[in-house]
């Protein structure tokens, strides 16, 4: 694989320090196709095409004269991570510091986030409903840690941290006024006024960078799941599908279990679905058709084994980086995999020409999950977990290997075309 693929992925991952600035990263690779309103009739189809939700989105590739009941081939993945985000009234002050009020989003490791440098990214809402994304990409703010000499225990008895108290950042020396901070955003994004409201994440300056003596890994803040958003964006925009119709699904909140309409839970995937055998004049018996004859790879970082914790990984399972993508199983059903959709995701590998391995949780660990189940559920459309195996899932920076991620692309690219 060219050196110029893993550039691109750090770009993205650099330029994406949110959902939605994922999404605009996104679209910025899918040269080509036509972006489509929910609001407007879709009585012609393109076939090159996508839809916005907020901080989600759809596109798709149909190949010429597809029947109206073609299936779909589809690869799912998820623009948020977990980060802590400001609350709407965040302004207080304590003891000469000024301080930003933050909610946790997600299951973050608390402690990651002490000591970096924060910037501040996201989306502004005026009272007109105007947005517009905003990124402040200087070291604006820092959650600093207790000096060890007033915590002497810290590192026999382990860092304890209150996500309320003391995940709260400083930004300023003072007294803090009220709509301080709105009135700052509102300059930065250049609103005019302080936004109605926001949804803004605090995130990690440092940019993604490769490391080690040979350059093996890459670290960087939100690999889960930016790393699958670009591999099965770059998948569909270099497929050329013949007897399916690709489609890429980045649904946003599956950090919080994606009950939102965005989210894996919500309808949005079924409905554009539902639209494009609609607009092409297919009936509801095409529709069901086609759901039956699709198949989903729902793309989500694996657990690679950690040298100095091998005793949390199952002995036989145990996947290593640069070794592939990993086939996630479990029989309880947090993840969708079956014997026939691993298969499926196998006989992909092996048409790109790339290795891949096995994940499965030990018995007395249980494991999280993903959007493949919950579409599957939705959809009734066989489904496969994968993932790009990684270190460190949740910190506010993460480490993987160069290789897979362009491993997982190839993978998606021999799924799609």
């Amino acid at each position: 694989m060219p050196a110029t693929d893993l550039a691109d992925l750090i770009d993205f991952l650099d330029r994406s320090p949110s959902p939605w600035h994922a999404v605009e990263s996104t679209i910025a690779r899918l040269d080509g196709f036509a972006k489509l309103d929910e609001r407007d009739e879709w009585s012609e189809i393109p076939a090159k095409g996508l839809v916005v939700r907020d901080g989600a989105l759809i596109a798709w590739s149909i190949p010429d004269g597809a029947e109206t009941s073609r299936g779909f081939h589809i690869g799912g993945a998820h623009t948020d991570s977990p980060c802590l985000r400001i609350k709407p009234r965040p302004d207080t002050s304590v003891a000469g510091w000024k301080q930003l009020g933050v909610e946790v989003y997600g299951g973050i490791l608390n402690n990651t986030w002490l000591d970096r440098d924060l910037g501040i990214a996201g989306r502004v809402v005026s009272s007109t409903g105007e947005q517009r994304l905003v990124e402040v990409a200087e070291p604006v703010a820092r959650v600093p840690q207790l000096a060890v000499h007033l915590d002497r225990g810290v590192n026999d008895n382990g860092l304890t941290l209150d996500r309320q108290q003391h995940l709260k950042p400083i930004w300023g020396i003072g007294a803090s006024s009220p709509g301080e901070f709105g009135d700052w955003i509102a300059e930065r994004s250049g609103l005019g006024s302080a936004p109605a409201f926001w949804d803004l994440c605090l995130y990690d300056v440092q940019g993604a960078a490769v490391v080690g003596a040979d350059e093996s890994m890459l670290t960087s803040a939100r690999l889960d799941n930016q790393l699958s958003c670009w591999a099965a964006t770059c998948a569909l925009a270099a497929s050329t599908p013949s007897d399916h119709i690709a489609v890429i699904v980045l649904n946003d909140h599956e950090e919080v279990g994606s009950a939102s309409n965005t989210g894996a839970q919500g309808p949005f995937l079924e409905t554009v679905l539902r639209r494009l055998v609609d607009g092409r004049g297919g009936s509801l018996d095409d529709w069901h058709r086609a759901l039956a004859a699709s198949a989903c790879i729902s793309a989500d970082n694996a657990h690679a084994v950690h040298p100095n914790y091998l005793e949390r990984h199952d002995p036989d399972h145990r996947p290593l980086v640069n070794a592939g993508p990993a086939i996630k199983v479990n029989a309880n059903q947090r993840y969708a995999t079956s014997a026939s959709t691993a298969a499926l995701f196998q006989r992909a590998c092996e048409d790109a020409g790339v290795p891949w391995q096995v994940f499965v949780s030990r018995n007395n660990m249980p494991c999280g999950s993903t959007i493949g189940p919950i579409t599957a559920t939705r959809l009734g459309i066989e489904t496969v977990d994968v993932g790009v195996p990684q270190l460190s899932m949740h910190s506010a920076r993460e480490l993987c290997g160069v290789d897979d991620p362009l491993h997982l692309a190839a993978a998606l690219g021999a799924f799609f075309s």
